[in-house]
Formats: C-alpha cells, structure tokens, sequence
C-alpha cells in the first residue's frame, strides 16, 4: 500500500459505501495510519491508497505518539455547514502544493465507527476543514477543484508537473495503464 499521488484514477473514483467490518479491513487502516504519519499527514482517506471505500482515518495532532487522538470513520457524511473560512490547504496525493481554500468554519459529521456504531460530532477550524477534504476524497473530489481563479492559477505548474510525472511512470511501466487501475477498483469493489 501507498499513497497514490495525482491524477491517479482511484483520486477521482467516487468510494462504496464500507459493507463489512472485518480482519481485512482492520490491516488496512493500520497501514493507513503508518503512511498518514509517515508522510507527516492529518488525515488519509481511502481513495488515496487506491481503495475504493468510504473510509478515513485522522489524528489532526498529525503526531505519531498521540495515539489516543486517531479516529476511524466508515461512511462518513457532513450533514450540517455553518460559517466560511479561506486558510492554506495541502493534500498528500498532491505533495508539496499547498494553496488558499474556502471551506466552512463548522460542520456536522455523521458516521460508524469500527465497532458499526452511529456516531455523530461537530469540528470546527482545522479538523472542520480536515473531514471536508477527507469526505470530498470519498466523492472523488480534490482540493484543487475547491481552489479560486487565483489560486487555480498559481497551482497550474504544479498541477501539470504531477501530470507529467504520473503519465512518466505509467510510460517506464511502473504504474499501470489508467484501464487496468479502474479494473482493480471495480474488482476491489466487488469483493465487499
């Protein structure tokens, strides 16, 4: 497992929702958590580890140590927004790119934990702005899609490097052709 960097075709397949809480499951959100800290990460969703399910973990101390902050959450959903706030965001699919976002001061979240259990919070400031770029990794969706005219326009060299890198690798090979990457995910898909 690996954190797939952009335009990886698992960053825009929108996740299934997660059907079972098994052993499997289990393994893969330890693995999740070692990238989210090895790549100095807050949160990790899914879709960035070219797994095609609702599913997110978070520590927003960021810090390895504070084991007692990880969270896990299967099936997230943002229910309520309240407030806006631009602040500078970053995402480890795109490293190194950072730019102005506008996202809301407060939400809502409803979710399950590990143990199937319906859990509901309110996060405000950074971790509000964490579980929205999380849950928009779950739909598909990336932080350069929420960035303004401005801010598009500043990350365009950025964005095209990440391109350009991608389609190298897939060329030497060490990357799959976008086709078999999509059939992974809906093979993936069909096991849960």
């Amino acid at each position: 497992m690996k954190i797939v960097h952009y335009p990886h075709p698992a960053l825009r397949h929108p996740a299934r929702p997660v059907a079972a809480i098994d052993k499997s499951l289990h393994l893969q959100i330890g693995q999740m958590m070692d990238l989210m800290y090895e790549a100095k990460g807050l949160g990790l969703a899914a879709p960035q580890v070219a797994l095609p399910f609702q599913l997110l973990v978070m520590n927003i101390t960021g810090d390895p140590l504070k084991r007692d902050c990880e969270e896990v959450f299967l099936n997230p959903a943002i229910v309520e927004r309240k407030g806006i706030v631009d602040d500078e965001e970053g995402c480890l699919s795109f490293p190194g790119l950072y730019q102005k976002i506008r996202r809301a001061k407060t939400v809502r979240i409803q979710a399950y934990n590990l143990k199937g259990q319906a859990v509901e919070k309110v996060v405000t400031d950074l971790e509000a702005r964490a579980w929205q770029h999380e849950i928009d990794h779950l739909n598909g969706v990336l932080f350069i899609d929420k960035m303004g005219p401005f801010a598009r326009l500043a990350a365009r060299s950025s964005v095209k490097s990440f391109e350009r890198e991608f389609r190298a690798l897939q060329q030497k090979g060490d990357i799959p052709p976008d086709l078999e990457i999509e059939k992974v995910l809906a093979a993936l898909e069909a096991k849960s």
